[in-house]
């Protein structure tokens, strides 16, 4: 059937043409009134459109009860306004698992995609539009993925609302020229969008809730481990997330890498559920990984555990033997997070530290509250699953980096809604550290605001706090050339200790503003 395109479906789908052809699901039998099975018309229509060689399938005002449909090349799938595409309650109504040529160290809810409400494989210059409701129709996680694209080219998702998901909400898998914008996810039991081993992606003004994780690209080995591939060249910005997770993350699913990605402009929230996300934004390669080129802008968070958590572990999984990947080149500027549990993290591994750090206008506000000072033993955990809470309590409330090369935090600012006896930050095995501009509103009992411990070329500048009976202490015997330049001491007594066995001539001070009284320098 052809006819004139209406304006909505004209101004999003093809704006440059006059007129298309499309097909209305109505017309292939589609009843649209939530009780009949609506599979085989709405997959009808689809199938008019790709032999036509193209065009835009309507579904009108309506509810479309259905199992699995196939989106194909050339397509436009467009929801109306008050028009809902709505899972089957009968998981026997969706296709099965595809059969894969190898065996997936993955979970099922990453590995299989054909599992689905709406599925692609391998299609070209597709589209998900409109105004209306893709509904996953559950009240709990375990079920078909409510959009699921796999090696699909030139893909734009926009506009529609996906909702009540028990599967990843929406999932793409080695994609590439993906456009998802103006998405908004609701209700979401599992992660609401996951760009697996895709390339060229845009995700924009987007609003996620979900469960689990809110946008979390993945490098999954779902081609099997001799043939991963990178998640890369990837921008997310303007979009609001609420989870009771995380709310950007990648590295769980790090077996093929993470190259070229920022995200920016965007805020995050917990769910109303009175607990904490488990963080801000979270950075991570366990598996293997290679992690180069990430940056982070113009975020602000409320009510996460920890704002910031980057970790290069080694669990190692799918490789034999177990060997780390790396974590390089990544630069966050201008976070602000209020009512944080834990404090922000950057730890590498012995032997293999986290590269070419930069952390710039952090500001932190912490719950605080703790009155448990803790010691530098905290386990390694180098096999365990990455998550912020992995260490448990750390002994700084606001930052804690070890085994780090190429460090740099500048004008980061702490303070804490409750007293806090721990150090503000803590740097354990750091090579090559900038502290400039920390800020600090002031340090409760005896302990330092700063810990330096085994830093090797280390500077801070620029710092200063309000009342304290010290600064900044400095241990460990590899302790070397830490220098201390222009920082503003007058509110403490003693601005510098020093741990045993480390000898005054490895630190350098120049031009530091001190008491009247103050020693220590």
């Amino acid at each position: 059937m052809r006819r004139a395109i209406p304006i909505p479906v004209l101004a999003l789908a093809l704006p440059i043409l006059q007129a298309v052809a499309f097909q209305d699901v109505r017309s292939y039998g589609a009843k649209g009134d939530g009780a009949a099975k609506d599979t085989a018309a709405v997959q009808a229509a689809i199938d008019a459109a790709a032999n036509a060689g193209g065009g835009v399938v309507v579904l009108p005002p309506g509810r479309y009860l259905c199992g699995t449909i196939h989106l194909k090349s050339n397509v436009t799938l467009y929801l109306s306004a008050g028009a809902t595409l709505a899972a089957s309650p009968d998981n026997a109504d969706f296709d099965p698992y595809e059969t894969l040529p190898f065996k997936s160290v993955s979970d099922d809810e990453t590995t299989y995609f054909h599992y689905a409400l709406v599925a692609a494989d391998g299609a070209e210059n597709i589209a998900i539009l409109g105004q209306g409701v893709i509904d996953g129709n559950r009240s709990r996680r375990h079920g078909p993925k409510t959009i699921a694209l796999k090696l699909c080219r030139h893909v734009a998702v926009r506009g529609i609302t996906v909702k009540n998901s028990p599967n990843y909400s929406v999932s793409f898998w080695g994609c590439e020229y993906v456009d998802v914008d103006g998405v908004t996810v609701l209700n979401g039991y599992a992660d609401g969008i996951d760009p697996d081993s895709s390339r060229y992606v845009r995700i924009a003004n987007c609003f996620v809730d979900s469960a689990d994780d809110a946008i979390c690209p993945k490098a999954s080995p779902s081609m099997g481990m001799d043939q991963v591939r990178p998640t890369e060249h990837l921008t997310v910005t303007n979009c609001v997330l609420s989870t009771n997770a995380n709310n950007f993350k990648f590295g769980t699913e790090s077996s093929g890498g993470f190259r070229n990605i920022a995200f920016s402009n965007s805020a995050m929230f917990a769910r109303a559920t009175g607990r904490h996300a488990h963080s801000g934004i979270s950075i991570e390669s366990v598996d293997g990984a290679q992690i180069d080129g990430v940056v982070v802008s113009n975020v602000t968070m409320r009510d996460v555990m920890a704002p910031i958590f980057i970790r290069l572990g080694n669990r190692g999984r799918g490789l034999d033997p177990a060997v780390p990947g790396s974590i390089e080149n990544v630069s966050m500027q201008n976070v602000t997070a209020t009512g944080a549990t834990l404090a922000s993290s950057v730890t590498g591994i012995p032997g293999h530290p986290v590269r070419r750090v930069e952390l710039d206008g952090i500001r932190v506000t912490a719950e605080g509250g703790s009155r448990e000072v803790r010691g530098l033993d905290v386990p390694e955990a180098e096999a365990k699953y990455p998550e912020s809470a992995m260490f448990g309590p750390l002994p700084a409330y606001a930052l804690y980096a070890r085994h780090v090369e190429g460090l740099a935090v500048r004008g980061f600012e702490s303070r804490w809604a409750g007293e806090d006896l721990r150090p503000a930050l803590i740097f354990d095995d750091v090579r090559s550290l900038e502290l400039d501009g920390f800020r600090a509103e002031s340090a409760a009992g005896s302990e330092p605001a700063v810990w330096l411990h085994n830093v090797v070329d280390g500077l801070v500048r620029g710092s200063s706090m309000g009342p304290a009976q010290h600064f900044l202490r400095v241990s460990g015997a590899q302790s070397n050339r830490v220098n201390l330049l222009a920082n503003d001491w007058s509110r403490v007594t003693e601005p510098v200790i020093y741990g045993a066995g480390v000898a005054r001539s490895v630190v350098r001070a120049v031009g530091n503003i001190t008491a009247p009284e103050g020693a220590g320098r």
